[in-house]
């Protein structure tokens, strides 16, 4: 795979390159913002889409069946050494569209769902939007990055009206691959007050070299449900297409009973269900090659802002595409620095406040793109440091 290609996304209907506006006021910006990548799907599973597409009948499809989930299966065994019972595999148009549908069957209204602050903006219409409580979790952070707040997180679990833990593993926005140790013990904690945990694990494949990524399956296969979808590694959210973990036979039954009789949604996209089983059969050596490329995209953002934007501090990732910067050494206040980045550097990265927590005090740059395209965008943001913190 040649991840340097640049590939016009332009007039594709793509968010972020297309509705930038929508987000930023102005179009025409260069888009470091919604979570997917510039890059082409590998040739492997273009290849099987093509030859799906060249078949010309998209008629009703089915995804409960050994080549799908055994699929799945065998790719958590091969990357995570993690044995999937395949009948625990339910299909989801959306790792969201699983979240909301579990915390319907899990909870009731006006109790408290618990995640652990910054985290994906998604998560707090979610919960609210189905009459949950959004209980805050704040991870700790210095300036090595993000640890638990174990005792604070006891604290919340522990009353009664929380009954659900909405875990981020690796966590987005702050990149963290969490412990086997800081796993367990999220785990235990669910399990000594009845919590049900939703584990999002939909970064798990896009994973830094000297870390690595632990399903939560691995811990617990009672009272968990994991989440996941190729959709972020592969870069194909547009054929929505993903899929759960539920090892409790009675929730599999009630989920899929409400994806199939309540919400109408049992059959999937062909495509998506194409996509995700070529890829996790055949596209190990391309993750790795993606891995590598995202990790020395992380080295040149560091090292570019070290030597043209000192005073912006990256938060060291151990995971996705997604870097985490902390612009309070500047003195300038986010909405100034938003608006500077706008107006005169032509450049859109994300104003970290819509994660909670103290996100407001960081920026979440995306990386998963040409290294030519981050070059350009830094140049961007160097302007506008040098105009704003070395006037």
């Amino acid at each position: 795979m040649n991840f340097d290609k640049v590939i016009d996304r332009r007039g594709s209907y793509c968010t972020q390159w297309d509705y930038v506006e929508d987000r930023f006021g102005q179009s025409g910006l260069l888009p470091f913002t919604i979570s997917d990548t510039d890059f082409a799907l590998p040739d492997m599973v273009l290849s099987a889409l093509h030859e799906r597409v060249e078949h010309g009948v998209f008629g009703y499809t089915r995804w409960n069946h050994d080549d799908f989930k055994g699929s799945v299966a065998s790719w958590f065994e091969r990357r995570f050494s993690t044995d999937i019972d395949s009948n625990w595999v339910v299909y989801s148009p959306s790792v969201m569209y699983a979240v909301s549908q579990l915390i319907r069957l899990k909870s009731e209204r006006g109790q408290g769902v618990v995640i652990q602050t910054p985290t994906y903006d998604a998560f707090y219409k979610t919960i609210q939007q189905n009459q949950r409580q959004v209980i805050e979790n704040p991870l700790l952070f210095d300036e090595t990055g993000y640890t638990i707040d174990f005792e604070h997180l006891e604290a919340v679990l522990s009353q009664p009206e929380n009954v659900i833990l909405l875990f981020c593993s690796p966590h987005n926005p702050s990149g963290r691959v969490w412990t086997p140790e800081e796993l367990e013990k999220v785990v235990r904690l669910c399990e000594k007050y009845q919590v049900f945990m939703i584990s999002d694990e939909i970064h798990m494949d896009v994973i830094r070299s000297k870390f690595h990524h632990i399903p939560v399956c691995q811990y617990s296969q009672k009272n968990v449900a994991l989440l996941s979808s190729g959709s972020k590694t592969f870069n194909f959210a547009g054929l929505l297409f993903a899929y759960a973990m539920i090892p409790d036979a009675e929730l599999r039954a009630a989920f899929l009973k409400q994806l199939k009789q309540a919400d109408g949604l049992s059959s999937p996209s062909a495509l998506g269900m194409i996509a995700t089983m070529q890829a996790y059969h055949d596209c190990e050596d391309w993750v790795d090659q993606l891995n590598f490329y995202i990790e020395k995209n992380d080295q040149y953002v560091c090292a570019f802002l070290e030597e043209h934007c000192p005073k912006l501090k990256v938060i060291k990732s151990q995971s996705t595409y997604l870097m985490w910067i902390d612009i309070r050494p500047t003195g300038v206040t986010m909405d100034t620095l938003q608006s500077y980045l706008v107006k005169e550097g032509k450049v859109a990265i994300m104003d970290g406040k819509v994660y909670g927590g103290n996100g407001h005090h960081f920026l979440r740059l995306n990386i998963g793109c040409p290294r030519s395209k981050l070059a350009e965008g830094l140049q961007r943001l160097a302007k506008v440091y040098q105009m704003l913190i070395e006037k």
